[in-house]
């Protein structure tokens, strides 16, 4: 039952990542948390992540904004070191605060709401007509790059901040889609990294069919995506953009991701 599950899921988010270029992780891994202990599960929806990643590397990793891939890839790898590094140094830090809800206790932590309030602010950049207008100059890619590798290593959230800011940097709806893909798999490669050094191999081993499954099933995902990339406006990208941050922030600030 739980390869079904996380196969529908991880075919369905494929689908919206490739949109939104956030999304697969983010939603994947809460899911893989119902079955299996917090470590395993981000080890596996690590790995089902990265070549989920590569499979869209292929398709359109060649229209990717170079410019734009170096200003803003090389910060954002440099800042998920960081981000990763001081995670493993303060796992410990407290809850901002908790609560029950239907016999669940929900933890809310310091980052994860600093990250939720971001991110609806830039959600808001494109619902509201007069900031949907607005685009951030390419000096600023630098300083986006910062903040999206370091969130995504210090919480796991890597793609929400990198789209808010990308989808502001005058890109096309695919080169967008392309930069982010690319930006996206550096980053893993290094968040992977450093999976490795809290994850069992054997855990992978073990689970080698729903990991194939997982991975397949969000590749076919993918996949479809890229052929309804042609059916689709850049406002279409934008406003997806935009609901999914809002979703996002909600799932963190409330303690549900």
């Amino acid at each position: 039952m739980e390869i079904f599950i996380i196969c529908v899921v991880a075919f369905i988010a494929a689908i919206l990542t490739f949109f939104s270029g956030f999304g697969l992780g983010t939603i994947l891994t809460p899911v893989f948390m119902i079955f299996f202990p917090v470590n395993i599960a981000i080890g596996l929806t690590g790995v089902v992540h990265f070549f989920n990643n590569v499979f869209k590397l292929i398709l359109v990793g060649k229209i990717a904004d170079k410019n734009v891939v170096l200003r803003f890839g090389i910060p954002a790898i440099i800042a998920a070191a960081l981000g990763s590094w001081l995670l493993s140094n303060i796992s410990d830090i407290a809850p901002l605060f908790t609560y029950s809800l239907f016999n669940r206790t929900f933890e809310v932590f310091p980052v994860k709401f600093i990250l939720a309030v971001l991110l609806i602010i830039f959600a808001c950049l494109d619902l509201i007509p007069y900031f949907s207008k607005l685009e951030f100059g390419k000096e600023k890619l630098p300083l986006g790059g910062l903040l999206s590798g370091f969130f995504g290593g210090l919480t796991g959230v890597q793609g929400a901040l990198r789209s808010a800011f990308l989808i502001k940097a005058g890109l096309s709806k695919e080169s967008f889609i392309a930069t982010t893909v690319v930006v996206s798999t550096f980053v893993d490669v290094t968040r992977l990294s450093v999976y490795t050094t809290r994850f069992d191999k054997a855990e992978l081993t073990d689970n080698m069919t729903l990991v194939i499954c997982a991975t397949l099933s969000a590749i076919v995902g993918a996949y479809i995506g890229n052929k309804l990339l042609k059916k689709v406006t850049l406002h279409f990208v934008k406003i997806t953009v935009a609901i999914l941050l809002i979703l996002l922030s909600i799932g963190l600030g409330s303690g549900l991701l």
